[in-house]
Parts: C-alpha cells; sequence; structure tokens
C-alpha cells in the first residue's frame, strides 16, 4: 500500500499564497463552499462588460510583416480543458470565483484551432506534431524533423527526407535561436526544432542500444534491429545533433534537463557526484559546446544562469537536471537552484536581442504533458499557470511592432470538465450543484451509487480506482505507477473523506492504462504582434509554419 501522502507540509510549500486551500486541506472532510463570486456583477455589468469588450475588439491592432523576432510558445498537452482548468485555478488561488479569470495569453488580439493528427494518426504525438508546426510537413509517428517518407526507427530511410526546420532557416537568415524547456533539451519538443531522426527516443547513443536490448527482451525483433543497427552504424544520436549543429553559428540558447544525454557513462555528474552519464561514445558533449565556438558557456543552476551577461555571452547551454526539472508545484522545495520558466525565458530573450537581424526562440512548458500522463491534473494545471506566467514576462521585453508571439499546444489530453458544479466551486474538488430553488445544494452531487465525484476526471489513465500492482483499490496518489490493473471490485470509492484537492491526489479515470493519453481534439492557438492576425478559423497545425516564416521573410515559394 501506498505511503500516506501529508498534504499539510505539501500545500505550506506548493501554494503559500493561497490560504483558503490551505484551510480547505484541514477541512478535508467538510463540505466545501464555493469561492465567492465578485460582490459587483449583476445584469448591467454583462452588459457594460460587453460592450467594452467589443470596443476593444474593434480596435485590435492588425500589424503586418516582415518581423525581426518570432516567439513560440508551446504548452505541451496544452488541451482546452487544462487551459480552462487552469484559468479557474489561476484564479481561485487568488480567492476568487475563477471562471472569469483570464491567462496571459488569453488576453492576446487573434486565435484559432489547431487540427492535431499526423501523417499516420488521429491521436498524435510530440513529434509528428511539433515537427508540423516547426518544418510545415506532417509526419508519421516516433520521427522529427522527418517526411512521412521515413520509416519509424529506420536510420537508413533518413538520407534525403529531412524537413528543414524554421529553426535552421532562421539560423541561415543570420538571426540569433534558442530552445527553451522544463523537460530534457533533446526531448520531441525541442529536439524537433534542431535535429532529425527517425526515432524521437534516439536522445543519446545510449538509448539506441538500451531500446534494442528492450525490444530483444520482449521479442519484439524487428524494432530490436532497427534500434541496435542505428547504434552500431554510429546514427547521430539528437544530444549529437545539438551540438553538431551546422546551419549558422549554431543555436544561441538550449535551457532545459538531460545532462545525462551529454555525458559519458564514465563521467560524474557536475552536481551529483554519484550518478554519471549514459553516453557510451566517450564523448563530453558539454565540453564540445564550449570548445566549438568562442563565447560559449555552460550552466547548471539558476546562480549561474543569472550571472550570464548577455552582452558577452555568445552561445549558452543550460542544463539544470539530469533527467526533467521539477514540476513547478515541487521546484522550490525539491530543486531550489532550479530556474523557473519565466527566469530561463527572460535570460534567453536578453541574449538573443544582442543580435540586431533578430531571433526565434521556442519555450515549451513540456511537463504539463508528463503530469497528465501521470494522471496529475494538479501539476498540470500549476505548469499552465507557469507558462502564462513566462509568456506575460516575456511580453514585457518585445516590441510587438516587430515581434510575432504565438502560444499553442502540440497536442491535448483526455482531461474532462463534467458534472454541474456551482460557479466559484473548486475546481479540483468535488461537485456541488445549484438546486431547483436556485440556492446551492447543501451537499455534494452523487453519483447513482450514492457517492461524489469531482470536476476534472480523465478518459484514461492511472486513476482507475481498481486495485493494481502499485496500490490497493480506491483513490490513487501521485506518483502511482502501476503497470497491472484488477477490475473495481466495490464500485467507485467513497470519496467524502478524501481531500481531492491535494496535490497528489490523481483523478479518477475511466478505464486503466500505465499511462494518461493524449487526446484527438483540436488546439487552440493565440498570437499578437505581426502577422498574429493570420491566426483564425481553423487550421491544418502546419500552417503555423508558414505564417511564421513568412512573418520573418525566411522562405519563398
Amino acid at each position: 500500500m501506498k505511503k500516506k501522502y501529508n498534504r499539510t507540509s505539501r500545500l505550506l510549500v506548493t501554494t503559500p499564497i493561497v490560504s483558503i486551500f490551505l484551510i480547505a486541506s484541514l477541512l478535508g472532510q467538510a463540505v466545501r463552499d464555493p469561492f465567492p463570486v465578485k460582490r459587483d456583477e449583476n445584469p448591467g455589468t454583462w452588459l457594460s462588460n460587453g460592450w467594452a469588450a467589443l470596443d476593444a475588439k474593434k480596435r485590435d491592432k492588425i500589424r503586418t510583416g516582415p518581423a525581426k523576432n518570432v516567439i513560440l510558445f508551446i504548452g505541451d498537452g496544452m488541451g482546452v480543458s487544462t487551459l480552462t482548468a487552469a484559468r479557474i485555478l489561476e484564479g481561485q488561488m487568488r480567492g476568487e470565483s475563477g471562471e472569469e479569470n483570464r491567462l496571459s495569453f488569453e488576453n492576446f488580439p487573434f486565435s484559432a484551432l489547431s487540427k492535431t493528427y499526423s501523417a499516420n494518426q488521429q491521436t498524435s504525438d510530440s513529434a509528428p506534431t511539433m515537427t508540423a508546426i516547426v518544418t510545415g510537413v506532417k509526419s508519421n509517428e516516433g520521427t522529427i524533423g522527418m517526411t512521412q517518407k521515413v520509416v519509424h526507427a529506420d536510420y537508413r530511410t533518413v538520407k534525403g527526407n529531412e524537413a528543414k526546420t524554421l529553426l535552421e532557416y532562421a539560423e541561415e537568415s543570420g538571426r540569433s535561436t534558442g530552445v527553451i524547456t522544463t523537460t530534457r533539451v533533446t526531448h520531441a519538443t525541442p529536439g524537433a526544432c534542431y535535429a532529425h531522426s527517425a526515432d524521437r527516443d534516439w536522445e543519446s547513443d545510449y538509448d539506441m542500444k538500451r531500446l534494442g536490448d528492450a525490444n530483444t527482451k520482449n521479442g519484439n525483433t524487428e524494432m530490436a534491429k532497427r534500434d541496435l543497427d542505428a547504434y552500431n552504424a554510429k546514427f547521430p544520436d539528437i544530444a549529437r545533433q545539438l551540438i553538431e549543429f551546422k546551419y549558422g553559428d549554431g543555436l544561441e540558447v538550449a535551457f532545459g534537463a538531460g545532462r545525462n544525454k551529454f555525458i559519458p557513462n564514465t563521467t560524474p555528474d557536475p552536481l551529483l557526484p554519484n550518478v554519471k552519464g549514459e553516453r557510451t561514445d566517450g564523448r563530453d558533449l558539454t565540453q564540445e559546446w564550449v570548445a566549438k565556438r568562442s563565447g560559449s558557456a555552460v550552466v547548471y543552476n539558476k546562480q549561474q544562469l543569472a550571472a550570464i551577461d548577455p552582452r558577452n555571452a555568445k552561445h549558452v547551454l543550460g542544463l539544470f537536471a539530469t533527467e526533467n526539472m521539477q514540476y513547478e508545484t515541487d521546484r522550490l522545495e525539491k530543486a531550489p537552484d532550479e530556474p523557473s520558466l519565466t527566469d530561463m525565458t527572460t535570460k534567453a530573450i536578453d541574449i538573443l536581442q544582442q543580435n540586431k537581424k533578430g531571433f526565434f526562440l521556442m519555450v515549451e512548458a513540456g511537463r504539463i504533458d508528463q503530469a497528465h500522463h501521470e494522471g496529475n491534473a494538479y501539476r498540470a494545471l500549476r505548469d499552465t499557470i507557469a507558462l502564462s506566467d513566462a509568456v506575460r514576462a516575456a511580453e514585457k521585453k518585445v516590441n510587438l511592432d516587430d515581434t510575432l508571439i504565438i502560444v499553442t499546444a502540440d497536442h491535448s489530453h483526455t482531461l474532462t470538465i463534467s458534472g454541474y458544479p456551482a460557479r466559484g466551486n473548486n475546481i479540483l474538488g468535488l461537485v456541488r450543484e445549484i438546486g431547483i430553488n436556485g440556492r446551492l445544494e447543501p451537499d455534494y452531487k452523487r453519483d447513482k451509487l450514492g457517492r461524489p465525484f469531482t470536476t476534472l476526471n480523465y478518459a484514461n489513465g492511472r486513476g482507475y480506482t481498481g486495485a493494481s500492482n502499485d496500490s490497493g483499490e480506491g483513490p490513487k496518489f501521485w506518483p502511482s505507477k502501476p503497470t497491472t490493473f484488477q477490475g473495481i471490485a466495490h464500485g467507485r470509492p467513497d470519496l467524502t473523506k478524501i481531500d481531492t484537492t491535494d496535490p497528489n491526489y490523481d483523478q479518477e479515470s475511466v478505464f486503466p492504462l500505465g499511462d494518461n493519453t493524449h487526446g484527438g481534439e483540436d488546439v487552440a492557438i493565440y498570437a499578437e504582434g505581426v502577422d498574429a492576425h493570420l491566426f483564425r478559423g481553423s487550421m491544418e497545425e502546419n500552417w503555423t509554419f508558414f505564417i511564421m516564416a513568412d512573418a520573418l521573410r525566411l522562405v519563398r515559394r
């Protein structure tokens, strides 16, 4: 049985600005009242606010190209339901009802919907979706920076089928470039900006061997042969491709995690001497980064990042964790020396702005997706709010008359918002409805088994309440990592005495999977600045590339 989570100590660290959440946690068994609606809300304010919004829309400024800079923000897995829930959570963290709140980029003047299917799947993964965004072509699952002619994990099909990326075009034009992520800098989303690989998981040379050995053990001989053939042929892994990048003078900024992908398996980690890298080729790519170009540096914590002088820094590689960076929920407690997404974004812009020709920067909140995969809505929503904070900070540092800012997702997840909760109902809590008499019901809404339920749930994943090899039947708590499940023997659990606002509570899922899957519905695009008005209606995901490339005047027909 999983060790019970200490709610009080966690909330003191993760949500210090929200005393009302702490109080609610301590009253875990009490029926909770909704957060208060604004007192001045009345029919007159709806009308006056509506007219004011119309007037503001009429004043939206259309800025036409060319653009000097493009900043592309990606909320990995940030579907529309995630945006809605994060918006409400942020408002409720301030003690408001939440529904009327707006994330920073929801104030952008232009928006659209993006169709995220790949060349061979209805519901896609980050490799082909990001490839579509930064190359203009849809491709196959598991491949990055490739056309759909490439066979997954077959390195022999790569040559001649590479899809040139916006970052490569930008480097050729003399602009500065950068990628930022809260995951590994070799992960699918950042990797798709600068690398070309038949397999997104070939992040280091060791990964090819590891996958080949695992596939051999599992009896998947065809895939094992592909992985091991790539390893034996010394096909360039994604970390290598970052260092050996051949366009322009190379990336000026690469911030994120994944130090182990760059360090040999004989070399201790620079911050964790008991941990070694994983590369089998003996190459220390961090040293190669510094040696390759003058003015280069590698930094490992937020203090070193802050000390970088943008006027002198030409190429900065920031590797702030061995694997992924911490969730925003856990960062200050578990890794206080890690920079925030805002820290990385503002420093990157300071560095890139030294180039008078302009820049292209991709910023990813990559752990939104990973929290959803783990069935933990709280962490996904907090990382979405962190993305909103980074966007707000970036807006303050650029001139929208020469810059295009885009915020979108590569794909969605199966997070749902359901029931009929009252206005201000805790977005992480159990549902209380407004009765037919127009007043708040005194108790939680019950299902046909007589048990309360939450507003947020997943269609599939780890929150399935049957017993698993990880924990017994009943509610699940992060970091649950089940691999096998049993059926639900006693029906849905009674959540009356469960604090579903606990950051470690995993939302229920309809059917059991080891990971929550992606969702296949359209995702939102928000844009402001140069040529932002071109984002409208229902768009293919790859169209975003053409708007960015045209704004920067990078690609001719």
